[in-house]
C-alpha cells in the first residue's frame, strides 16, 4: 500500500484547514447527552435522517431522566424513520438508565466508561470524546474506512487498524479536526460512486492505490 509522506500529510491537512478552518459535526444536538443519542441513532443511517427525527425529539427530551419518562414506545414514534429503530430505542433507554445509576446523569469522559453504555461502541465513544471533550480521537466510520487507505492516509482494512494508523500518521496540530475533515471529504468529494476528483483539494497528492478506474 502506498502512503502519503510526512510532508504530503502536512500539505493535505493544511489545505483542509484553509478550506474549512472550523469543521463541525453535521449531527444536530443541544448538549452532550443529545449528541450521544444522535450518534447512537446514526449507525447505518445518514446524519440528515437522524437530524430530521431528532429535531422534534430534542425539543422535549434533553436528559436521561426525560428519556426514561418518555418511554421506549414513545421514543420509537419519533425515530421509526431510522433504520434499526427498535434496537436503537432499546439501547437509548438502557443507556439512559445506566447514565442515571452509574454516572449521575453525566456523560463520562473516557472511552472505557462510554463503552459500558448499551449501544455505544468504539466509534461512537470516539465521536463523543472528540466533539464534546475535544480529545484527539479518531472515529472511523464507513467513509474513513473507505477513503483513507485508498488515498494513502492510513494502512489497515478494519476500523481499528485505520484508526491506529491515522493516530500515528496525522500531524498532532491537525488531530483535533482531522476526523471531521476526512469525513466531509469522503461524504461530499471522495464519494464511493463518481468521486469528484476534479474538485478535490488533494487530487495531486492522492495515491488512489491503483483503484482509479
Amino acid at each position: 500500500m502506498i502512503l502519503l509522506s510526512t510532508d504530503e500529510m502536512n500539505e493535505a491537512f493544511k489545505r483542509f484547514q484553509k478550506e474549512n478552518p472550523n469543521p463541525k459535526s453535521e449531527l444536530e444536538y443541544v448538549n452532550p447527552y443529545t449528541l450521544l443519542v444522535a450518534v447512537v441513532l446514526s449507525a447505518q443511517a445518514t446524519d440528515k435522517s437522524v437530524n430530521k427525527a431528532t429535531k422534534p425529539l430534542f425539543e422535549i427530551v434533553d436528559s436521561p431522566e426525560k428519556m426514561i419518562n418518555l418511554g421506549e414506545e414513545k421514543l420509537i414514534s419519533y425515530i421509526k424513520s431510522i433504520g434499526l429503530f427498535r434496537t436503537k430505542a432499546s439501547h437509548i433507554i438502557l443507556l439512559s438508565k445506566k447514565l442515571i445509576t452509574d454516572f449521575d446523569s453525566i456523560i463520562p469522559s473516557s472511552r472505557e466508561e462510554l463503552m459500558t453504555l448499551p449501544g455505544v461502541g468504539r466509534k461512537t465513544a470516539n465521536v463523543v470524546l472528540n466533539v464534546i471533550f475535544h480529545q484527539n480521537t479518531m472515529p472511523v466510520d464507513t467513509h474513513l474506512l473507505r477513503i483513507c487507505p485508498k488515498i494513502g492516509f492510513a494502512n489497515g482494512s478494519t476500523p481499528q487498524q485505520v484508526e491506529e494508523s491515522l493516530l500515528q500518521r496525522i500531524p498532532p496540530v491537525f488531530m483535533q479536526n482531522a476526523h471531521h475533515w476526512l469525513l466531509l471529504h469522503g461524504r461530499y468529494i471522495c464519494t464511493a460512486r463518481n468521486p469528484k476528483c476534479d474538485n478535490c483539494l488533494i487530487n495531486d497528492l492522492c495515491k488512489r492505490n491503483n483503484t482509479m478506474e
